[in-house]
């Protein structure tokens, strides 16, 4: 197996609020290895996206700080990057995709130019090859008439040709990893199935590796090789996704499973988890899904349980595991 390309150790992002200083993202530990889509999977405030922008630099708020962890990336150690060192990486080499395109494309600016603009940035080049690279990209994501369409703007786009343009703009670099936050999440069922086969085939293509946050398991189980499942900021499992898909070990992850509609009959009520996810101030001791578990024993309270490996490569954090089978969620071939 090649080696990682990408390796996060003991992430740790910390939000400064009126009660203190808490730990939202508590010792992300993944790998992704080149041509890899890992799933970064789990429900709204568990810690996707932030870890995600930590990794980047991009957090939100100066409320908000990296306070530990390694990142290495390509055999080099990212922490310790001035800013200056790791704006030449970010946007290049790793790149994002968001959740809204609209908010993150400018809205007085022609798609085409934005295009440009970014890959003269980062290669240099007339504005000419800069505008010939734009609507090439603009082709390898499946907007018709490209050459036309870089001279239309934002809002004279679909929300799918919206997302296709800002997966363009993250390829106008030709990066080797790819951060997609959520990108199918406003789209309607077919045009989400189009992104997703867009995602898949640029990987297959270029080897482009990929993390995808997401809430969504059916998406996973169509797109992923690999699924981290994040709770209140930590992971609680980790593995190859046919196996976590066949044989979930953390009960949080067997939860997200039994919420996914059945298959076949279509009969019988969706299952829910019972509760809600902890909030930033209020992180429960020991294991952060204990008040929602329907295992929990005297020690889940009390000690955070380490990850555990069930397989070669499936891990899970649980004292308590998860032995019998689910529903399957339908899988890619």
């Amino acid at each position: 197996m090649n080696a990682p390309l990408f390796t996060v150790q003991g992430l740790n992002v910390e939000a400064a609020t009126e009660t203190g200083r808490h730990r939202i993202v508590d010792g992300v530990s993944f790998e992704l290895r080149q041509g890899e889509i890992l799933g970064l999977v789990g429900e709204s405030g568990s810690g996707k996206t932030m870890a995600c922008r930590a990794l980047l630099r991009l957090l939100p708020s100066r409320d908000l700080s990296i306070c530990g962890g390694s990142v290495r990336f390509d055999g080099q150690e990212l922490t310790d990057l001035s800013d200056q060192a790791f704006a030449a990486i970010r946007g290049k080499r790793i790149a994002m995709i968001f959740q809204n395109p609209a908010s993150h494309l400018d809205p007085v600016m022609r798609i085409g130019d934005q295009i440009a603009e970014t890959v003269r940035f980062h290669e240099g080049g007339s504005r000419r090859n800069a505008h010939a690279k734009a609507v090439a990209l603009l082709s390898q994501v499946g907007i018709p008439d490209p050459s036309e369409r870089a001279h239309a703007y934002p809002h004279e786009f679909s929300g799918g040709m919206r997302q296709r343009a800002m997966i363009a703009l993250a390829l106008a670099s030709d990066p080797d990893v790819l951060i997609a936050d959520e990108p199918t999440t406003a789209l309607d069922v077919t045009v989400q199935a189009q992104i997703l086969r867009l995602l898949k085939d640029l990987r297959d293509r270029s080897g482009l590796s990929i993390i995808f946050i997401t809430h969504d398991l059916g998406v996973v189980a169509q797109l992923c090789d690999t699924i981290c499942v994040l709770y209140g900021g930590r992971v609680c499992e980790l593995g190859p996704k046919r196996e976590i898909l066949a044989l979930p070990r953390h009960p949080y992850t067997a939860g997200l499973l039994g919420c996914q509609p059945a298959l076949g009959t279509g009969r019988g009520r969706l299952q829910t988890i019972a509760g809600q996810p902890p909030t930033v101030d209020q992180m429960p001791a020991g294991c952060r899904f204990h008040p929602r578990c329907a295992n929990e024993t005297a020690i889940c309270s009390r000690i955070q349980p380490p990850l555990e490996a069930f397989a070669s490569a499936h891990v899970a954090a649980c004292y308590n595991p998860v032995g019998s089978s689910l529903p399957r969620v339908r899988e890619s071939a």
